[in-house]
């Protein structure tokens, strides 16, 4: 398939910037500094690969000002000039990928099976070998690709897309512009269970999953239901692959998390928070907006001021584990009860040394 092209200043009508050079040229697509063609655009959002900038050969260029500047006289193409280069690039490359789409066939797939109780918006699209339970209401535009299971009750928002093979429970709610990639569960029963004498006795998930708009959730990612009230993820948090999230969380607006991260059941997180991959945090804690959790990192006590955190311990007896975890939260004023004996050993050996010395002097 051969990509459409677009004019420059289309681009710069959509996204703003400052054009600096010819707004009818025609670019096919973006592509990194070093792969870009004379039909591409390109951009510049880090400024040690300046040289590889001088040396592309795309006909266009999104930089900031300060690059524009150095490069004034090395890279002889178009640019658009603008504050903040690779979210610009995030716009273009998601205006390419709209425009080269195909769209999805409106209506319902012969081999899909929709409950006649079920609500579906004539707009949506709905692959092979879907099924849709009773009291289900799917909105207008959505796609759900071929092997999506939705059960009852279930609502999804307008323009949302379902990838194969996703797995939706009872009762759950999906928002607008959502994107949930093939293998995903939700909805699933959260990980309750009350011991007596040994047997585990199962308690009853009756909560829901609620998630808001402009959510994207990885491959084969599990967000658990409620044991009582609903598991909430808010509008714009990004999941990527394999993450567990369990029940009763509650993740806030925008925040991100990187594949394999693994939430305890109940544990509440703010806002515009972000973690690396693998990080793990332990149920019922609380973590505020603005926190930034390292790879790897264990989160075991709660969070309530913003910043960057990193952590973890060698597996060990758990005994020897909370004797290492007192020892290095005490580090701080051993540390400084150390430098204060090294001011009393220094004082007293200087004492000495001079008391060694007027004993020498009288002595002679």
């Amino acid at each position: 398939m051969t990509n459409k092209s677009i004019r420059l200043g289309e681009l710069v009508d959509r996204f703003g910037g400052q054009l600096i050079g010819n707004p009818d040229i025609q670019v096919v697509g973006i592509a990194p500094l070093s792969d870009a063609s004379d039909r591409h655009i390109t951009f510049l959002s880090n400024s040690k690969f300046r040289s590889q900038a001088e040396k592309t050969q795309a006909i266009a260029l999104i930089l900031s000002e300060q690059d524009h500047l150095q490069l004034a006289d090395t890279y002889q193409g178009a640019r658009i000039i603008t504050a903040n280069p690779y979210v610009y690039f995030a716009k273009a490359a998601q205006h390419f990928f709209d425009i080269n789409s195909i769209a999805a066939t409106q209506g319902v797939h012969p081999s899909a099976w929709v409950s006649p109780q079920a609500e579906v918006a004539a707009s949506a699209s709905i692959a092979a070998h879907v099924s849709i339970e009773a009291d289900a209401v799917i909105g207008e535009h959505v796609v759900i690709a071929p092997g999506v299971s939705i059960g009852r009750g279930v609502s999804i928002g307008d323009h949302t897309q379902i990838n194969a093979n996703v797995s939706i429970y009872n009762d759950c709610v999906i928002g607008q512009r959502c994107i949930i990639h093939s293998g995903a569960v939700i909805g699933a029963d959260g990980f309750g269970f009350a011991n007596e004498k040994g047997k585990w006795i199962k308690i009853p998930q009756t909560g829901r999953v609620v998630i808001g708009d402009d959510v994207e959730i990885g491959a084969n990612t599990s967000i658990d239901r409620g044991a009582l009230t609903d598991t909430i993820i808010e509008n714009g948090v990004k999941l990527d692959n394999q993450i567990q999230i369990g029940h009763n969380c509650h993740i806030g607006e925008n925040t991100a998390m990187a594949g394999c991260v693994g939430v305890a059941g109940s544990a509440k997180i703010g806002k515009n928070c972000t973690f690396g991959g693998a990080a793990m945090v332990l149920g019922h804690l609380t973590i505020v907006d603005n926190v930034h959790i390292s790879s790897g990192s264990m989160v075991s006590r709660s969070i309530l001021e913003p910043g960057q955190y990193t952590g973890f311990y060698p597996l060990a007896k758990n005994a020897d584990w909370e004797k290492t975890a007192v020892i290095v939260r005490n580090l701080d004023s051993m540390r400084d009860k150390l430098k204060q004996l090294e001011k009393t050993v220094k004082a007293q050996t200087s004492a000495t040394m001079i008391q060694h010395s007027n004993t020498s002097n009288s002595e002679e």
